[in-house]
């Protein structure tokens, strides 16, 4: 059992701590709604070639394709975009630490759809890491007095990108997704979630734009492949086992990765402000990991 959560959870969490940084490199050229749509594209395919070789079954009933495009709403379009969007005004290292709030509603959903109980030491602990975002937000405003809004846009765009990604684990946490195959059902959400992706950007940014840099389009097959197919596989397994708010303890650690890679990367200068933020940020959420224990 150790070893089923442990592996995964691991590779899972070294592979989504640089995926932030690539992510940035994926703007500029290319609408973002473009990059979402060409991401899970990739990751669809993969999937439902992953499918066919294992011979899980590709059908869905009613329920599942209800549930496959719940998924593909939830997860590869509005989270994916609201984060793309979220490094057009902020870092990826401080995206990635606001991501780490992921446990905030993965709990209280938990509660509300899975019965599962919130202690008061959670809510504790989750203060102490909204605190600590508070001033991380004071850091960034104190460097430029003029980004403060662009910020705030930041902030609270990666804020909605975690309350869908938290829908989505919630649902990979429930009884109904137990009923089809891992594989077959993220194929389709996948598939589902680039073909929305693709009505929405043709309709907002006009025609697919592609940028042939090399840079671009491994930066695109690493997402697609790696940081989609093979991440989202490992992290709802997790989740399958362990529910959705012990997951969650990815979020703790991706961000010291992401944030690591943003001062090497994209210059980010640390202040006694930022890092006192950041370590209350991790502290709250560690208090509130380890406070929760799901219950009936």
């Amino acid at each position: 059992m150790q070893a089923r959560v442990l592996i995964p959870f691991a590779i899972v969490t070294l592979i989504w701590g640089s995926t932030w940084l690539v992510i940035r490199d994926q703007l500029g050229v290319v609408p973002p709604s473009w990059s979402v749509c060409y991401r899970f594209l990739i990751a669809g395919l993969t999937m439902l070639c992953y499918a066919v070789v294992r011979g899980d079954s590709l059908k869905l009933d009613r329920a599942g394709v209800a549930f496959a495009l719940g998924m593909a709403l939830s997860q590869f379009v509005l989270n994916f975009n609201f984060v793309y969007r979220a490094e057009l005004y902020i870092t990826s290292g401080l995206v990635a630490v606001v991501f780490a709030l992921l446990v905030v509603p993965n709990a209280i959903f938990g509660r509300i759809f899975l019965g599962q109980k919130v202690s008061a030491r959670f809510v504790l602990g989750s203060a102490i890491a909204i605190a600590g975002l508070a001033l991380l937000f004071i850091h960034e405003a104190r460097r430029d007095d003029a980004a403060a809004g662009s910020t705030l846009i930041g902030i609270g765009t990666t804020l909605l990108a975690v309350l869908c990604a938290s829908a989505a684990n919630v649902m990979q946490a429930s009884d109904v997704s137990r009923r089809y195959p891992m594989a077959s059902m993220l194929a389709w959400a996948m598939l589902g979630g680039s073909a929305i992706n693709a009505i929405y950007a043709w309709s907002t940014a006009g025609p697919p734009v592609i940028d042939l840099r090399w840079g671009y389009i491994a930066g695109l097959l690493y997402l697609g492949v790696l940081a989609s197919a093979v991440a989202f596989t490992l992290y709802f397994g997790v989740i399958r086992v362990i529910g959705p708010a012990k997951a969650a303890y990815s979020s703790v650690l991706i961000p010291v990765i992401a944030m690591l890679l943003s001062t090497l990367f994209e210059g980010y200068r640390w202040s006694l402000l930022a890092a006192v933020g950041c370590a209350l940020a991790f502290a709250g959420l560690v208090i509130a990991l380890r406070a929760r224990r799901p219950a009936r």
